[in-house]
């Protein structure tokens, strides 16, 4: 299992995301939450409003993922991180492999 940090636009776009990985079975659960950001974008820094979403799913479709996330995300260059987590509660991997396994 991994996590996927994703930072998008606002809400309604992490949803749209989130909802089409979920349709492709891609990932098992999505959660976002509004943030305060400041960053340094075109030689300006910049605060705004932006929306966290950690999507989980396997290992092996992080590309897919990541693949599908540029294409329809808003941002010239998103923010998509992959992060490993060292332990996963056996009962909740196997509720993800059970949920992203395409069939």
């Amino acid at each position: 299992m991994i996590l996927i940090y994703v930072i998008c636009k606002n809400k309604t776009e992490a949803e749209k995301i989130a909802k089409m990985l979920l349709k492709l079975r891609l990932i098992a659960c999505a959660n976002w939450r509004q943030v305060e950001s400041c960053y340094r974008w075109k030689n300006k820094i910049v605060n705004g409003h932006e929306t966290v979403m950690i999507l989980k799913t396997r290992q092996n479709y992080f590309k897919r993922v990541e693949g599908i996330i540029k294409k329809i995300h808003s941002y010239e260059i998103p923010c998509i991180i992959k992060l490993n987590p060292d332990k996963v509660s056996g009962n909740y991997q196997k509720w993800l492999l059970k949920e992203t396994k395409i069939v």
